[in-house]
């Protein structure tokens, strides 16, 4: 007679396919948090962040800060130097994932990994250049490389110029047109500033 498979034998099936989960990723196939707590207990469960868990022997890999934050905060959008890391844009290393909430959005309380917040009034800063990326099985919000460019510029004082030119030249030299780059600016009102820098790699 074949054993039917136990509530914590589903739920570490379910966490070794993804290197994160959430809590309330488990109520919606039916495992209760009591299952979740006695896994963490016996030490095949982790608690990696509030609310956010992953098996102990699941593989970790280079997106899994941005994960987290997204896990933590849906809405939030990853920008700038986040961005420019995970479309292996420019030479910069962010030591902070950088979100981008809307103005009067509550800054979410993440104790690791830490976040750089900026904001942004204009609701198209929430869709236009924005795409969803599933990563460790989390939905992730980030912006396109046309898009970062042109969110660089606009945040040039905090990063740096010389962070802005390189990922302008990094991503004209990828193929993305101009006119492209040149519309995401135009959204920030930086499109004065940017088009010298653009005339000049074309």
């Amino acid at each position: 007679m074949i054993k039917s498979p136990t509530k914590a034998d589903l739920l570490l099936e379910f966490a070794r396919k993804r290197a994160l989960f959430r809590a309330k990723d488990l109520r919606e196939v039916g495992i209760s948090t009591s299952t979740l707590s006695s896994a963490i207990a016996s030490g095949a469960i982790e608690r990696v962040n509030r609310g956010v868990y992953r098996h102990v022997d699941a593989p970790w890999d280079e997106n899994l800060n941005l994960s987290e934050v997204a896990a933590r905060s849906p809405r939030a959008v990853i920008v700038l130097i986040s961005a420019l890391n995970f479309h292996h844009i420019g030479t910069q290393q962010a030591h902070r994932v950088w979100i981008q909430l809307k103005q009067n959005a509550v800054t979410p309380r993440i104790g690791y990994p830490p976040i750089e917040v900026v904001r942004a009034r204009d609701p198209r800063a929430f869709s236009e250049g924005v795409n969803m990326h599933e990563l460790n099985g989390i939905p992730v919000s980030i912006t396109n490389p046309a898009r970062t460019v042109a969110d660089c510029f606009k945040h040039r004082n905090k990063l740096g110029l010389e962070l802005c030119l390189e990922a302008l030249r990094e991503t004209l030299r990828s193929g993305i047109k101009p006119a492209e780059v040149l519309s995401f600016a135009r959204m920030n009102r930086v499109e004065n500033v940017m088009m010298p820098y653009v005339e000049a790699m074309v």
